[in-house]
């Protein structure tokens, strides 16, 4: 089967002793959410779904990042003081989280959550503690929207490569991390595949950063700079360096430096996979790792990075003036569903994507409406019709076969990042259904039991009906469970429309009419462990 998501272990194997541990980044709350951090929440949502259908404890966590000193500058630019501001569009961000049907237990905002400043001490005390902190004079360029220092060599025609920005020179005595340190340690973990960067070309970039030998950074800057905003350092008169802070957010939610009940079950002892886009992948495979190595903490164990959601080929984003409100598109089509796959769908996992809402369109209707739900109505139809809606035997036949191995072609996509394969195994089997309805025609079937039949044949065409419709249902039966972590809405509604429940695990026994049609062993087949 495909490769599992971290080394040695396979979640997938469905072992409820197993703990995961799924984040998305937390973004910057300079303004409302647009659609490109749909993305990010949409797939990491799939996977922490996919997890728990899988009988792992799953924990699920996201947030937002509110203490940068972008969101100081966008608050004192609408004459707003920055903690209305910052509430103000943290609440949207938790708000989008709700409308998109994200599933996270946990919802950290690092200016207001009572455990993140006593967690982001407890970090900053141990990598003092263990002699990595000191005290530096810089200078420096520095890139407000990404929140950190470049060396003129980075620059794309001396101007930020990600924004296209100037840079501003800052001269300040700070605190500074002993990155160079762990250079060897992390440049070992990404080899072996004990630390996990998916897509490989994003592990590429790691290993050649590393390769090339780490500087120390700096993890604080003046609160005159701050405008006194953000988390104090400790038993001193600055502030911690906005991704020293965020990062740590990983922790707060686990209760690190406060109540720590969760975090020997879901951070040292299980798997900790992050979910993040390629303009931060940097932070989070080579900066955070150091952090907790310093601290005796465990590093990731996978980090999954994503490319960007594009309006005509550029990156949408707050400060590009191309976002997209994704609110407005789920009020519009009364779902989040149709936002939800367009994104896992329609653009590759890994990759950049381009959005437009007519291509949304075309996908909503032409895919889930055009094939998938017009296959359940006319197949449901035929079955009340023909049958008072009850599911004759399923048969044995290539196309239940081929229904039954679509489960383990899903999972292989969740093993390998590539979440829209999965849709993509799952929407082609639709269409071989819609196929294969056509082709046994039992629409004709049915008007020729209306007619004048001899038993024998009035027999013979009952059968083969029930065959087609039955066969049809168990196919749809196999479609619903495999959206369930997609398409979650969904799922539910042709569930109940074809008179199941949505399963607790995916190994859940198939019941169609109450009647168990598929053992586990066939939708769900075990597989050795790596």
């Amino acid at each position: 089967m495909g490769r599992s998501v971290s080394r040695g272990k396979q979640p997938s194997k469905g072992n409820t002793d197993e703990h995961l541990y799924v984040t998305t980044s937390i973004p910057y709350v300079n303004a409302a959410p647009h659609v490109g951090f749909a993305l990010e929440l949409v797939q990491a949502d799939a996977y922490a779904r996919h997890f728990r259908l899988l009988g792992n404890d799953v924990r699920f966590q996201c947030g937002t990042d509110d203490n940068s000193l972008k969101n100081v500058r966008s608050a004192e630019a609408a004459g707003v003081q920055v903690k209305d501001f910052v509430n103000a569009n943290a609440d949207r961000f938790e708000r989008f989280g709700g409308l998109l049907d994200i599933s996270n237990e946990e919802f950290v905002r690092t200016s207001r959550d009572p455990r993140h400043i006593a967690c982001v001490h407890a970090l900053w005390r141990a990598c003092a503690g263990n002699g990595d902190l000191y005290r530096k004079a810089y200078e420096g360029l520095y890139c407000v929207g990404c929140e950190q220092f470049y060396e003129p060599s980075e620059l794309d025609d001396g101007r930020c490569p990600e924004h296209g920005i100037a840079l501003e020179t800052i001269r300040e005595e700070n605190w500074f991390f002993r990155l160079s340190r762990y250079g060897g340690r992390l440049l070992e973990l990404v080899e072996t595949g004990e630390l996990r960067i998916v897509p490989a070309h994003r592990r590429n970039e790691v290993l050649a950063l590393l390769r090339r030998g780490l500087t120390d950074i700096s993890v604080s800057r003046s609160a005159e700079r701050a405008r006194g905003w953000g988390v104090p350092v400790p038993d001193g008169d600055e502030v911690v360096y906005v991704w020293f802070d965020a990062l740590a957010n990983y922790l707060t939610g686990l209760g690190h430096g406060s109540d720590e009940t969760l975090l020997p079950r879901y951070w040292n002892g299980g798997q900790r996979i992050h979910v993040v886009g390629k303009g931060i992948s940097k932070f989070h495979a080579i900066y955070w790792p150091a952090i907790l190595l310093s601290a005796g903490l465990p590093p990731p164990s996978s980090i999954l990075v994503h490319g960007y959601v594009t309006v005509d080929g550029r990156k949408i984003g707050k400060s590009a003036g191309n976002g997209i409100d994704p609110e407005r598109i789920i009020q519009s089509y009364a779902t989040p569903d149709a936002l939800r796959y367009y994104l896992l769908r329609h653009i590759r996992s890994a990759d950049d994507g381009d959005f437009s809402a007519e291509r949304l369109e075309a996908a909503w209707s032409g895919e889930l409406a055009g094939q998938l739900g017009n296959l359940a109505n006319r197949v449901l139809a035929l079955l009340s019709t023909s049958f008072g809606g009850i599911v004759p035997p399923v048969p044995d036949s290539a196309f239940v076969d081929e229904a039954a191995r679509l489960p383990g072609k899903v999972v292989e996509a969740f093993d390998a990042y590539e979440l829209h394969v999965g849709l993509a195994e799952i929407f082609a089997f639709i269409g071989e259904a819609n196929r294969r309805f056509t082709q046994c025609a039992p629409w004709a079937d049915a008007k020729a039991l209306l007619a004048d039949l001899t038993p024998e044949d009035r027999k013979a065409t009952a059968a083969r009906l029930g065959a087609s419709l039955a066969e049809q249902i168990y196919g749809l039966a196999v479609v619903a469970r495999c959206l369930l972590p997609f398409l979650p809405s969904s799922a539910a509604k042709l569930h109940s429309r074809l008179g199941i429940p949505s399963p607790r695990l995916y190994r859940d026994p198939l019941m169609v009419a109450g009647v168990k049609v598929a053992p586990q062993a066939v939708l769900f087949p075990q597989r050795a462990a790596a």
